[in-house]
């Protein structure tokens, strides 16, 4: 690691960055896979340190949350005896928040699907946001307690339930979604607006990380065997959307629209928070 230039690294966490797996990077980078799967953790944890510490008194007024599912290891059903209901094997939710108006996720949570993630979840929003806002989440009914314990009444709250038909033409198969064939929305709390109770921006956001992490592919043998690396790559997938990537409707990154940016964000600049992070440590 410590032979490794700023320019490899860049090319690493640029092929990471951009949807490719960790053998693809080391392949694009020229370096062997077990310099990718060191680095990884080590950009990983620093950008998840910098986002906590950086997104921070947003000034958000819509916000959209949802749960986008993948699996570490082996899919629920092929996890050995002795693994099974351990965290890190089976089935692995990523909770995500996103902001309607900057398109900035301030929040996101690896867990399980249950009401425990779900109020950590919210916790962690709610310590993040400077105004009260208008928040969107599906028909999970842990998000109604976990929502009530984070915000109380400081909040204008509506679920956005869709509905699906039962019936499936005979063409389609065991992959193919069901039909979407209404939504109903539920005021919870306060007086949410009716023309912004929706979930769009969360679902867009679940195509993206589709599309820009290998390991959240579905149908392919891509996917994360340790859950730490999920983690790592999660946080780096983050940090390169709310920094680096610029918005196409925005045409500027997300945290450059929220005021915590004053540029766009470099792929080098990312691995600069290696440096910071070994200074600090140095000062310790």
């Amino acid at each position: 690691m410590n032979c490794l230039s700023t320019a490899k690294r860049v090319l690493i966490v640029n092929a990471l960055v951009e949807g490719n797996s960790l053998r693809s990077a080391a392949r694009l980078a020229g370096v062997a896979f077990n310099t990718v799967l060191k680095l990884l953790p080590e950009i990983g944890e620093a950008c998840e340190t910098f986002q906590r510490k950086t997104l921070v008194n947003l000034p958000c007024k819509r916000v959209q949350c949802d749960e986008i599912w993948s699996f570490c290891y082996a899919k629920e059903k092929n996890v050995p005896q002795d693994l099974k209901g351990k965290h890190g094997y089976g089935s692995v939710w990523t909770w995500v928040a996103i902001c309607a108006d900057t398109k900035l996720v301030p929040c996101w949570r690896i867990g399980d699907r249950t009401a425990w993630h779900a109020q950590h979840f919210m916790y962690d929003l709610a310590a993040r946001l400077s105004n009260r806002v208008q928040l969107t989440t599906d028909g999970f009914r842990a998000y109604l307690d976990a929502v009530d314990l984070a915000f109380g009444n400081k909040i204008d709250y509506a679920m956005l339930v869709k509905l699906y038909s039962n019936d499936r033409p005979d063409h389609d198969t065991r992959y193919s979604p069901a039909e979407c064939i209404g939504c109903r929305e539920t005021v919870i709390t306060g007086k949410p607006s009716e023309r912004h109770i929706s979930t769009s921006f969360a679902e867009r956001q679940n195509l993206s990380m589709r599309m820009r992490m290998r390991r959240f592919t579905r149908l392919t043998n891509a996917f994360s065997k340790k859950i730490d690396n999920h983690r790592w790559a999660t946080a780096l997938y983050f940090m390169h959307y709310n920094f680096c990537r610029v918005h196409q409707t925005l045409r500027v990154t997300p945290a450059m629209e929220a005021g915590i940016a004053n540029h766009v964000w470099s792929i080098e600049e990312i691995v600069n928070l290696l440096d910071r992070k070994a200074s600090v440590r140095n000062v310790a």
